[in-house]
């Protein structure tokens, strides 16, 4: 399960991002509490704009973004975008401090993290396979993703408290902080021990390059049109979380902190799973988003905070091994020299779901209740199932045409490929 902590700068790497991201979690819970509840009221549709606007340049910006990813170095370009989401942070943290914060100023600076946060994704995804390397590679996306929610028990609940304490602005400052660790790590790790892989000659049509390289791989696509499916109506754990906090149960900051807390717990267990697993499969993905559904479904009817706290576990764990089996099954059978762009348009069809789908739901919610906002959750995750088990189906049926390689046969290629780059 931790076979990829063996590596030195894995080790380095995963203890810088850990407190990065417990900083990111503060910053997410104080966020979403201030729009809610400060600069809006209780306005779930403002909570679901937000959230476009810092995840929308991930879809608008995929053919730069994944090219940058591919072409520069992914160490130093880490730098660049992480040191640049620190200032964000703490240039937010001075006007909420200050107390000339308005809702278009979050707008603002929530476009702004976006940008930043385009470049990042991709090249913080697949920085991961030069740390490890070969077959430790879905491990190690495993770990980090567990390590992310790891972080998510302990940001959320520490926030809750700090925004009813100091304020929100002390937040974001601590945010911006915890970026030093990651940054450090950076430093700290060595260039000569990664495992690069070439990078593609300047060449005519390499921002469209991963689109062709999508469609020629109908696993992939299969996977893309789940997580995209889920990831516009499902994964607005938000505004589900503020909503149902604040308006079916009356509750304040402390309990909305607490109950992200709690949900991570189902996220972490989820992640931790997939590590322990030899190697992801799709078969997981699809069986994972059926029970996401139930699971959504269920949360919609809970009659008190406790249970519904209870029943967001089941949500986060599903909701886990979906993400981190998607992801795995990408980067492990992805062409290395095309990796920084497929992991980009993944991470736009992912994240770019959400500035069509976080309003939707934000209205929803305000129209019709919380509930029937999780309704919708429930019905992204059975319309998943059904496309994903529609796909495996034929894929059984059918035979394999001349010449087409199945998942595994790419994985192991590409294996192979990588072990020779790396001997010579």
């Amino acid at each position: 399960m931790f076979r990829s902590l063996a590596s030195v700068d894995y080790r380095i790497w995963f203890a810088g991002a850990l407190v990065s991201n417990i900083g990111t979690w503060m910053q997410r819970t104080a966020q979403d509490w201030i729009v809610l509840t400060q600069l809006s009221d209780h306005d779930a549709v403002a909570v679901g704009i937000t959230m476009a606007l810092q995840l929308g340049p991930q879809l608008l910006l995929v053919p730069l973004s994944g090219l940058v990813a591919d072409r520069f170095d992914r160490r130093r370009t880490l730098m660049v975008t992480q040191g640049a989401m620190a200032l964000l942070g703490a240039a937010l943290g001075v006007v909420l401090l200050l107390g000339i914060a308005q809702l278009w100023t979050v707008y603002l600076f929530a476009l702004l993290l976006g940008i930043a946060s385009a470049f990042d994704a991709p090249v913080r995804q697949t920085f991961v396979s030069e740390l490890v390397g070969g077959s430790n590679v879905a491990n190690a996306v495993a770990l980090n993703s567990a390590s992310f929610n790891a972080a998510r028990t302990i940001g959320p609940a520490v926030a809750g408290i700090l925004v009813a304490a100091i304020g929100a602005g002390w937040v974001f400052i601590v945010n911006a902080a915890s970026f030093a660790a990651v940054l450090t790590s950076l430093f700290f790790i060595r260039p000569s021990r990664l495992f690069r892989t070439p990078r593609p000659p300047r060449a005519k049509g390499q921002l469209l390059e991963g689109f062709r390289y999508v469609r020629g791989r109908p696993d992939l696509l299969v996977i893309f049109a789940i997580v995209f499916v889920i990831g516009t109506l499902g994964f607005n754990y938000q505004i589900f979380t503020s909503t149902m906090t604040t308006i079916e149960f009356g509750e304040g900051s402390t309990a909305f902190g607490v109950l992200t807390s709690i949900m991570a717990i189902g996220s972490v267990v989820g992640a931790l799973v997939t590590a322990s697993r030899d190697r992801p499969r799709i078969r997981t993905v699809v069986l994972a988003s059926g029970g996401f559904g139930l699971a959504a479904l269920v949360a919609a009817v809970m009659p008190t905070y406790w249970s519904f706290a209870a029943a967001t576990i089941c949500i986060a764990f599903c909701g886990q091994l979906i993400m981190t089996m998607a992801n795995g099954t990408v980067q492990t059978t992805t062409s290395p020299a095309m990796r920084g762009r497929v992991m980009a348009l993944y991470m736009a069809i992912f994240m770019g779901g959400t500035p069509i789908g976080a309003p939707i739901v934000g209205w929803v919610a305000d129209a019709l209740g919380p509930r029937y906002g999780l309704g919708l959750a429930a019905i992204a995750g059975f319309a998943a199932f059904a496309l994903g088990a529609v796909w495996l189906r034929r894929r059984r049926a059918a035979d394999l045409p001349t010449g087409a390689l199945s998942v595994d046969d790419v994985r192991d290629e590409l294996a192979a490929d990588e072990a020779e780059a790396r001997a010579a």
